[in-house]
């Protein structure tokens, strides 16, 4: 009789009603949403203080381009020395002192072909904030771009009339079109699909760990073991662990969604306002006059890719990759009588998928299609964390499909190795298990 329907069953009720589960089900959202909105409200804090920058500028030919701000405040000295103007900053506690050379005297000797440097100092007190150099940089610059072109006589409409921006269309030998913002679509979509493979393999493969040794070390697993098969009562106990992980990872999803709504509608948090440097350059960056353009260039590129294709492979990768680990860890589980003796046998599992997502995240950037990214596509513990980041830049479907019954393959093959480790192990107590003694387990 196939008793796996309900091994699959029990393992998924017994993991979904455990009371730890349960809490940790709905606390995790709780948690999470917590430190995004202390982090997202201490921003939003950080954010209305206003900074009061005091500019000293002894050429008097860019102090005009400083404006008031909601968050930043300029207060322009005039004919004062720089320690005076130190001294004025500090004793006013201001944010720092914005200094500018007099460069219209250092730079008369300067010939026309070479280029001019004007010194730009910042003093502070403190580690001043990436966004605001970044903003004064550019502000400076534009400016004294603006003078030296009026200074030879450069009318800066007509330049701005011959600016010609180039962008290089990409074909291949059989009119399909691609260009930079495709490349960098299909890299975003084929590590993030990579990586979230990596992270359910470690999250839920020890969650099927921790569940055989538990079961081991109650002695349920003998009264079990008794009326089913081994490999049976493995593949539902990877199963049914896997369907209450993706029920908890749905719950997660669902409901810190509608606490993110809640916190933002009740403490009025804006989470989009959780600057950090990175965001702070995207931010100038969308700024750009051409962000517009670039912005559908992105959506074209994603929409341009073969989604029904990603879908499939991603789903058949996915699954069987996670349960080619899955049935090692089981085995493992088996092997040990508690969770501190799995060290010495978790390292063959995690170095593959560590080197997987290395050699996926260099090689496949540098050329999808090299011999290092295609070889590591076909090997079966490497191979789907590579291959879902070599499909959405083309991979033929011979190839997707070589792979996938290669991985299939040795799933069935480790299965059959695990389900024999499983099957000596599930019933051995008081020993540390060695490799040697796992080889003649398989021998059984």
């Amino acid at each position: 009789m196939n008793h796996l329907p309900l091994i699959i069953k029990r393992e998924y009720l017994t993991k979904v009603r455990n009371k730890a589960f349960i809490i940790m089900t709905f606390l995790s959202p709780l948690i999470m949403i917590a430190l995004f909105s202390l982090v997202a409200y201490l921003s939003q804090l950080n954010n209305t203080k206003q900074k009061n920058i005091t500019v000293l500028d002894e050429s008097g030919l860019i102090e005009s381009i400083f404006t008031d701000k909601e968050t930043v405040k300029y207060t322009i000295l005039d004919a004062v020395t720089l320690e005076d103007a130190k001294a004025i900053v500090e004793e006013q506690e201001n944010y720092g002192l914005l200094y500018i050379s007099d460069f219209k005297s250092t730079t008369t000797s300067i010939r026309e072909d070479e280029k001019r440097n004007v010194d730009v100092e910042f003093y502070s007190s403190e580690t001043p904030s990436l966004s605001i150099i970044s903003a004064l940089e550019v502000k400076v610059e534009k400016r004294l771009k603006e003078l030296n072109l009026e200074k030879k006589g450069v009318d800066q409409a007509i330049l701005k009339a011959a600016t010609v921006n180039i962008n290089i269309n990409q074909e291949n030998f059989t009119g399909e079109k691609t260009s930079k913002q495709d490349s960098v679509v299909k890299l975003i979509f084929g590590g993030a699909a990579g990586y979230l493979l990596f992270m359910f393999i470690i999250i839920y493969g020890n969650m099927i760990m921790r569940s055989v040794i538990e079961e081991k070390t109650s002695r349920i697993i003998e009264v079990i073991i008794s009326s089913v098969k081994p490999i049976q009562l493995m593949l539902g106990k990877i199963i049914g662990t896997t369907l209450a992980g993706i029920t908890q990872f749905g719950i997660w999803i669902i409901l810190g969604s509608i606490l993110m709504i809640i916190a933002s509608l009740i403490f009025d948090i804006d989470f989009t306002q959780v600057n950090t440097p990175q965001q702070e350059l995207v931010t100038q960056a969308m700024q750009n006059p051409n962000a517009n353009a670039d912005a559908q260039l992105f959506i074209n590129a994603f929409l341009n890719m073969p989604l029904a294709n990603l879908v499939i492979a991603f789903i058949l990768f996915f699954v069987s990759g996670y349960l080619l680990y899955s049935s090692l860890y089981a085995a493992i589980g088996a092997a040990v009588d508690n969770e501190t003796d799995t060290q010495q046998f978790m390292l063959p599992i995690i170095m593959p998928l560590i080197l997987a997502v290395y050699v996926g995240g260099f090689t496949v950037i540098e050329d999808p299609h090299g011999t290092v990214a295609t070889v590591f596509s076909f090997i079966p513990f490497t191979s789907p964390v590579v291959m879902l980041m070599r499909i959405p830049f083309g991979v033929p479907i011979w190839q997707q499909i070589l792979s996938l019954l290669i991985l299939i393959g040795t799933f069935m093959f480790t299965i059959w190795m695990a389900s024999k480790i499983y099957r000596v192990g599930i019933l051995m107590y008081g020993k540390k298990p060695t490799y040697r003694e796992l080889l003649k387990w398989i021998k059984y």
